[in-house]
């Protein structure tokens, strides 16, 4: 099955409940110091992208906090970092009364609740919040070239504040796009103009707990035949998830305020360019057969990433404009870069960890799918 809207909203909502990985690894190359540290303070920083949030900030000179429930076992941070406790579902933010910060960044909310708590705790004693949005927020998916200023997704609840975890995940595909765009309103009720949004849509790269990017490479890497949706040419969005949380410390540097689709690479992505990278990096002898959209709906072929470019209202969700964040200092490492580094990641995890991914189709299943593709008449060249 083609991934829908409902795929991409649900696993942005789970993202932020992934599994803490054991250790933590430093990005390797040299990081300049900040002109002026920053005293930092992370709401969440252990699941997938704050770590390297930490990591970075660390690198830059700046002081670091971080605010969970402390629920999982904290990365091997390079430096100190100080950790203090509390359960926003519960409203408990007692922990960060009576303290002030320069920067507040806002990773795993996806309810106004947590926001209007935080900031009756935080508003005037941070001069700065950033909060972690999505590209779900847009009402209107279908259209290529989605900027900043597109209409948002419409709430039609009874009350946003009421809304939980549980009655977000019980409807999640009416609930989650237009929660965090209210989010996004209630930010700047409690914070005014000193507010930054970041719209990212699928994360990529090491600590991926999803597996949707991991499926692509790691298969290309077995080699043999595999099947591919499209005809190759449909457009993709990814983002590393160190590029995104190191460009985030840098907005909180030069104190950037605005709304920003934090989406990549820079220039256009197509399915067939993403194959032939996983395939240059792992030196695969692979081969791509392209099935059509039609054959995926009707087989229900579960496949991450991939959104058919012309078919329903999901296609502009690979093409949405980034020209916003790329002004304001949004790099991009090399593809190949977040490949080869995300397999090795994943080469260093447990085996039963590699052994099973949380995406895609097993061998068993691709080599049925094959054979029935290859049974269909085809038409005549």
């Amino acid at each position: 099955m083609r991934t829908t809207r409902r795929d991409l909203i649900r696993i942005g909502a789970l993202a932020a409940a992934a599994a803490t990985l054991p250790g933590f690894a430093a990005n390797p190359a040299p990081v300049a110091r900040a002109g002026k540290p920053l005293r930092i303070l992370i709401l969440g920083g252990t699941g997938f992208t704050g770590p390297f949030q930490v990591a970075y900030a660390l690198a830059r000179g700046h002081q670091v906090t971080l605010f969970n429930r402390g629920k999982r076992p904290s990365p091997e941070w390079p430096g100190e970092v100080e950790q203090l406790h509390g359960d926003r579902n519960a409203g408990d933010l007692s922990a960060l009364k009576g303290r002030t910060w320069d920067v507040c960044i806002d990773n795993p909310t996806s309810l106004p609740f947590w926001v209007r708590d935080a900031g009756q705790v935080l508003a005037g004693n941070v001069g700065h919040y950033l909060f972690i949005s999505t590209i779900s927020v847009y009402a209107d998916g279908s259209r290529p070239g989605i900027t900043e200023d597109a209409p948002l997704a419409a709430y039609k609840g009874a009350d946003a504040m009421a809304e939980t975890q549980q009655t977000l995940m019980a409807d999640i595909e009416n609930l989650y796009g237009a929660l965090k765009a209210l989010s996004e309103a209630e930010a700047r009720k409690q914070f005014g103009d000193a507010v930054t949004i970041v719209r990212p849509g699928y994360i990529v790269g090491p600590r991926d707990e999803t597996d949707r990017f991991t499926y692509w490479p790691h298969r290309v890497a077995q080699g043999g035949e595999v099947l591919v949706p499209g005809d190759g040419k449909d457009p993709i969005q990814v983002i590393d998830g160190r590029d995104l949380g190191e460009w985030m410390i840098r907005l909180a540097e030069a104190r950037t305020f605005g709304t920003f689709n934090a989406v990549g690479p820079r220039e256009p992505l197509l399915m067939d360019a993403m194959l032939e990278a996983s395939k240059r990096v792992t030196g695969s002898a692979a081969s791509f057969t392209h099935v059509s959209p039609a054959f995926v709906e009707e087989k229900q072929i579960e496949l991450p990433i991939w959104v058919p470019r012309d078919q329903g209202p999901y296609g502009g969700y690979g093409q949405v404009s980034n020209a916003r964040a790329v002004a304001a200092g949004l790099t991009f490492r090399p593809l190949d870069t977040t490949i080869s580094e995300l397999l090795a990641w994943l080469a260093s995890q447990p085996a039963e960890r590699q052994a099973k991914l949380r995406a895609g189709i097993s061998r068993e299943k691709e080599a049925e799918l094959l054979k029935a593709w290859h049974a269909l008449p085809k038409p005549a060249a």
